[in-house]
Order: C-alpha cells, then sequence, then structure tokens
C-alpha cells in the first residue's frame, strides 16, 4: 500500500510542480511541446492544441517541454525569443507552485486537527528549562534570535543545534523574559533535551487557518535548510539522505500507523507527507545546482544583470555536466535507501 500511496503524493506533487511551468509558459506565449508524468519510456500520449500531454513508465518525475534546447529564438512562441524576466516566471514557477500547493495542504491540515501554539503544556521536573524558571503556560516566542510560531519549531531547533546553550524568550502574564537553556543529554533515548512538553491542538477558525497553514509551509521550508546545512557541513552525512524507496518506507510507515485510526487520520497523514515533500521539493529546486531550476535561475539573473545572454554551448555543458552528477548522487542515494532496507 505504501508504493501505491507514495506513487499518487509524489505523482500529484510533481504535476503541481510541472503545472507552474506550464501555466507561466501558456501566460507569457510559449509554446509547450510536451507535459508528461513520469520519466522512460511511453505510456500514453495525446496531442491536444499543440501540446503532448504523456504518461510514462517511471514515476519519479515529471517534465514540461517548452523547446529550451531549439535556438530559433527569432520563432514565436519560442522559449528563447521571450525577455529574461518572462523566462524568469517559468523557470520559477514549478518551485513557487510547490510552496503554494503546501501552503493550501496546509490550511486545509489545520483546518481539520487545529494546530500547536508554542506554550508549554508541562514541564519536566529538575530538567533544564525547570531550572532555568520556565513554567507552564508559558508561551516560548523566539529561541536563538529565531521566531517560534510553533511547538515543533522548539523541537526542531534543539534538534538541529544538539548541547548547544540556546537563549529562550517567552512570555508569561504580558511581559516578555529571557533565560539561557543548555539541554540535557538522555544516554536512554540519546538526545538532548530541554524538558518543556506542549498543549493539546487548538481548534482552528478559518483566518486562523492561514495563518498556521503558513507557519506549517515555513517550518518545512526550514527544517529542509537547515538539513542541508547540516549536510554541508558535514554534521550529517550522505549516507542518512533518502530518495525515492525510503519516501515509499515513510510513506507506508505513516499509512500503517494510523490505519486503526480511520480514514480520517489516514488523510491527515497523507497529507502532512504531502506538505513535507512539496516544500521540500520547492526548496531543492531552488538551489542554484546547474540542472536544477535554481541552476537554470542563476543563468537567467546573469543575464538580467549583463544583459547578454551566456553562450548556450557554455550554458548546456555546465547543465550537463550537473544532471550527471545528480544522476550519480540518485544512485548511490538508491543504494542506501535499498541497504537500510535490509538492515
Amino acid at each position: 500500500m505504501g508504493i501505491i500511496l507514495a506513487i499518487i503524493l509524489f505523482g500529484f506533487i510533481v504535476i503541481f510542480h510541472e503545472l507552474g511551468h506550464f501555466l507561466m509558459a501558456r501566460l507569457n506565449g510559449i509554446e509547450v511541446e510536451e507535459f508528461a508524468l513520469g520519466m522512460g519510456p511511453l505510456l500514453v500520449s495525446k496531442e491536444y492544441k499543440g501540446t503532448r500531454y504523456c504518461i510514462r513508465a517511471l514515476p519519479i518525475g515529471g517534465a514540461c517541454m517548452m523547446g529550451e534546447d531549439d535556438e530559433a529564438t527569432g520563432e514565436e512562441g519560442n522559449f528563447h525569443s521571450k525577455p529574461v524576466w518572462a523566462r524568469i516566471m517559468v523557470i520559477a514557477g514549478g518551485p513557487v507552485f510547490n510552496f503554494i500547493l503546501a501552503f493550501v495542504l496546509a490550511v486545509i491540515l489545520t483546518a481539520m486537527v487545529g494546530y500547536d501554539p508554542p506554550i508549554v503544556g508541562n514541564i519536566s521536573p529538575g530538567s533544564p528549562a525547570e531550572e532555568a524558571g520556565v513554567k507552564a503556560g508559558d508561551e516560548i516566542v523566539e529561541m536563538g534570535n529565531k521566531k517560534i510560531n510553533i511547538f515543533r519549531e522548539i523541537s526542531a531547533y534543539n534538534q538541529f543545534h544538539p548541547g548547544e546553550t540556546v537563549d529562550v524568550t517567552y512570555e508569561r502574564d504580558g511581559e516578555r523574559h529571557t533565560v539561557s537553556i543548555t539541554p540535557e543529554y538522555d544516554k536512554e533515548l540519546k538526545y538532548y533535551f530541554l524538558g518543556l512538553s506542549r498543549e493539546p491542538n487548538k481548534k482552528a477558525g478559518f483566518l486562523t487557518a492561514l495563518q498556521y497553514g503558513a507557519y506549517e509551509v515555513k517550518y518545512w521550508i526550514c527544517v529542509t535548510a537547515s538539513g542541508l546545512k547540516m549536510l554541508l557541513t558535514g554534521q550529517v552525512g550522505l549516507d542518512q539522505v533518502s530518495g525515492p524507496v525510503g519516501i515509499v518506507d515513510m510513506v507506508d510507515d505513516a499509512y500503517h500507523s494510523s490505519v486503526d485510526y480511520g480514514i480520517s487520520m489516514i488523510v491527515a497523514n497523507m497529507m502532512n507527507m504531502a506538505i513535507l515533500l512539496s516544500a521540500n521539493l520547492g526548496v531543492m529546486n531552488l538551489l542554484p545546482i546547474p540542472a536544477l531550476d535554481g541552476g537554470r535561475l542563476v543563468f537567467l539573473l546573469v543575464e538580467a544583470v549583463r544583459r547578454k545572454k551566456v553562450a548556450p554551448e557554455k550554458e548546456g555543458y555546465v547543465h550537463f555536466i550537473g544532471f550527471a552528477l545528480l544522476m550519480a548522487l540518485m544512485v548511490f542515494v538508491l543504494y542506501n535507501d535499498i541497504r537500510r532496507l535490509f538492515l
């Protein structure tokens, strides 16, 4: 069941990403040659108004082909014939639509299950938080100069800064107080803890769902960015990165952990996974890496500043190298995913 749900989730997220490119292309008068879900051998296709809509065999991606490799820039409807800012809109459309999808799903999920304000529910006796003077009912508003909007951001900060002393600002009776807290290491759980636990979720009205839906998307974007930072600084190894197989395993675990609680819990968990994946895909695609949307945006921004295009053969060469490196990384991640399944 995990495989089926993962394919549905990932396919929906990819389609929405490519829809961003597609709609921005149409908005700017750019012809779209092919709009595809999946990669590899063609399974089904239908042409409509000059665009071929396809489903391909491998459900690991998608494509919105606009003839970017065609150098006939003088032709009307050609990608390269459009102003640089129009092309930037088209390329940025995919990641932006991922963030829009994540926001819409987060608003719906918040309306369904409520939200978790950063209000302390309980304090563990003798914990670092209690010793610092934090009490139940206090609202955590800042940690380490980072604004806190939902309780999970407290746990995330602690996770990405293990063992670090942090300045915590909390609000009590309308007054703000700042204390320094050093997390304590739990040898059994192998985890640094502050000693804080949260209150139950609060019910959300429409405006609150919009507000905390935005906080939810911000949370996942920050988690993704922090994870990338740890990867680049060597705090996390490449062997801990998950790919398609790992995602299937995560979706399967989420399904089995919620199946006993009914369809509403399954839907909520799948929506949460979709928010995570969509926000993650948006961030990853904006990275300035050749072959990704972010890499292409770098070349377009350089063109906008220089008012002169980068030589197509040079740009193509850079993207080819980037694509080859990404494929090598995907093979490595796939190997790790499979290896972890049998450990």
